[in-house]
C-alpha cells in the first residue's frame, strides 16, 4: 500500500507540476498565427524535459530514460515506419476512392508549423513515455506501466469519446503501439519521429487528421463513404482501417519482442550455464 500511495504521489507531482509550470507562461495573443502555436508548443516542452531532469536525478539516476539509442539508426527506423504508418491507410482511402484531394493552399512559414508539430509530438512522447513509463516499468512491470500511460494518452485525446468508439479504440491502439515500438527500439526517438511524421503528414499536409484548430492544412481533402471506413468527423483516425493497421503491426513488433527476448534469454542460460574443460575433475 505504501509503495502504491509513493508511486501515485510521485505521478500526481510530475502531471500537476509540469501543467503548472507549462502554464504560467502566457504566449501573447498579438503574435503571428504560426509564431503562437509554437510557442505555444514549445513551453510544454521544455517543461515537460525540466521535470523529467528534475525527477531523473531526484530518483538517483535509477530510471533509464531510453531517450537515443542510436541517433542516425533511430531517426531512419522512425522514419521508415512512420511513412508506413500514415502511407498505407492514405493509399487504401485513395485508392477506394474514400479520400480526395480537392485543393492545394499555399502555407506562409509552413517549415515553423512542421517544426510545431514535431515539437508537439516530443512533448506528447516524453511526457507519456519518458520519465513516467519508465519509472512504473521500474517500480512495477511494463503491463501496469503501458496500462497506466495508455489511459493517460487516451484521456489526452478526449475529443476522440465524442467521436465514438472506433476513434478512441484508434487512440489506445496508437498509444500500444509507440510503446511497443519504444520497447522493441529503446530508443523514445523512433515512436516521437513516427508521432510527428502521422502528425505532419496526415494533419499539416492532408489535412486527415485532427489537429488543434489553428493549424493549417496544405491540402483541402474531401472524406466521402460508409464513415466505418472514412472516419467520419475525426477524418483518418476515425477509421475502422487504421485500426486494423495498428493491430496489425501490434502484433509484428510483439512477434519481434518476444523472439529477441526468447534469443536473449537463451544465449544469457548457456552463458550461465557454460563451464571451461579445464574445470572438469
Amino acid at each position: 500500500m505504501k509503495k502504491i500511495l509513493i508511486t501515485t504521489g510521485k505521478v500526481l507531482v510530475f502531471l500537476i507540476g509540469w501543467a503548472l509550470v507549462g502554464s504560467i507562461f502566457p504566449v501573447s495573443d498579438s503574435l503571428d498565427t504560426s509564431v503562437w502555436r509554437f510557442w505555444a508548443e514549445l513551453i510544454p516542452l521544455l517543461a515537460i524535459v525540466g521535470f523529467t531532469l528534475l525527477f531523473w536525478l531526484f530518483e538517483k539516476k535509477r530510471i533509464k530514460l531510453q531517450i537515443v539509442l542510436s541517433p542516425l539508426k533511430d531517426m531512419i527506423i522512425g522514419t521508415v515506419l512512420g511513412i508506413l504508418w500514415i502511407g498505407i491507410p492514405a493509399i487504401v482511402f485513395v485508392l477506394s476512392g474514400i479520400m480526395k484531394i480537392t485543393t492545394c493552399n499555399t502555407v506562409p512559414k509552413l517549415w515553423l508549423w512542421v517544426i510545431t508539430v514535431f515539437i508537439n509530438a516530443a512533448m506528447q512522447e516524453l511526457l507519456v513515455r519518458g520519465y513516467l513509463y519508465q519509472m512504473l516499468k521500474v517500480d512495477y512491470n511494463v503491463i501496469v506501466a503501458t496500462v497506466i500511460t495508455t489511459t493517460f494518452f487516451t484521456f489526452m485525446h478526449g475529443g476522440a469519446f465524442q467521436a465514438g468508439l472506433v476513434p478512441v479504440l484508434n487512440v489506445i491502439t496508437m498509444s500500444l503501439l509507440m510503446t511497443i515500438v519504444l520497447e522493441y527500439t529503446q530508443s523514445l526517438l523512433v515512436p516521437t519521429i513516427m508521432h510527428f511524421i502521422w502528425n505532419c503528414v496526415g494533419g499539416v499536409i492532408l489535412g486527415g487528421v485532427v489537429l488543434a484548430d489553428d493549424y493549417p492544412h496544405l491540402c483541402v481533402t474531401e472524406f466521402t463513404g460508409n464513415k466505418l471506413l472514412s472516419g467520419g468527423e475525426p477524418k483518418i483516425e476515425g477509421s475502422i482501417i487504421v485500426l486494423i493497421l495498428n493491430i496489425v503491426f501490434i502484433l509484428v513488433f510483439s512477434f519481434l519482442l518476444r523472439k529477441r527476448n526468447l534469443v536473449n534469454s537463451h544465449g544469457e542460460n548457456e552463458h550461465i550455464i557454460e563451464e571451461p574443460e579445464d574445470a572438469v575433475i
